[in-house]
């Protein structure tokens, strides 16, 4: 069993940044991938980006690419999402998850594991 824990959102102004964390403790070996995801319109989870454990690749959506940084922390198994530029859309709940087993990055279906999202507001 994994638990997944965020940290990091709130209410922020448009053009501000705002770092998220998550942390993974219980079962954690064998970590493949972890990413940030957020709802969109017909969507529960959609994809904002994702890291590879062991080689540190990193994969970003269209609509964040260029403002948000995604690392991690192999040492404390805490995955971070630095989000500069914010901007009004990006207001949502975000949620980290992480992958064990081989499989898309880019769908929620490919994670196991979920932590229970944390708020960013942006503001105009």
């Amino acid at each position: 069993q994994v638990q997944l824990v965020e940290s990091g959102g709130g209410l922020v102004q448009a053009g501000d940044s705002l770092t998220l964390s998550c942390a993974a403790s219980g079962r954690t070996f064998g970590i493949r991938a972890m990413g940030w995801f957020r709802p969109a319109p017909g969507k529960e989870r959609d994809f904002v980006a994702a890291i590879t454990w062991s080689g540190g690749n990193t994969f970003y959506a269209d609509s964040v690419k260029g403002r948000f940084t995604i690392s991690r922390d192999n040492a404390k198994n805490t995955v971070y999402l630095q989000m500069n530029s914010l901007k009004p859309e990006d207001t949502a709940i975000y949620y980290c998850a992480l992958q064990s087993s081989p499989s898309t990055l880019f769908y929620a279906r490919g994670y196991d594991s979920w932590g229970q999202g944390t708020q960013v507001t942006v503001s105009s």
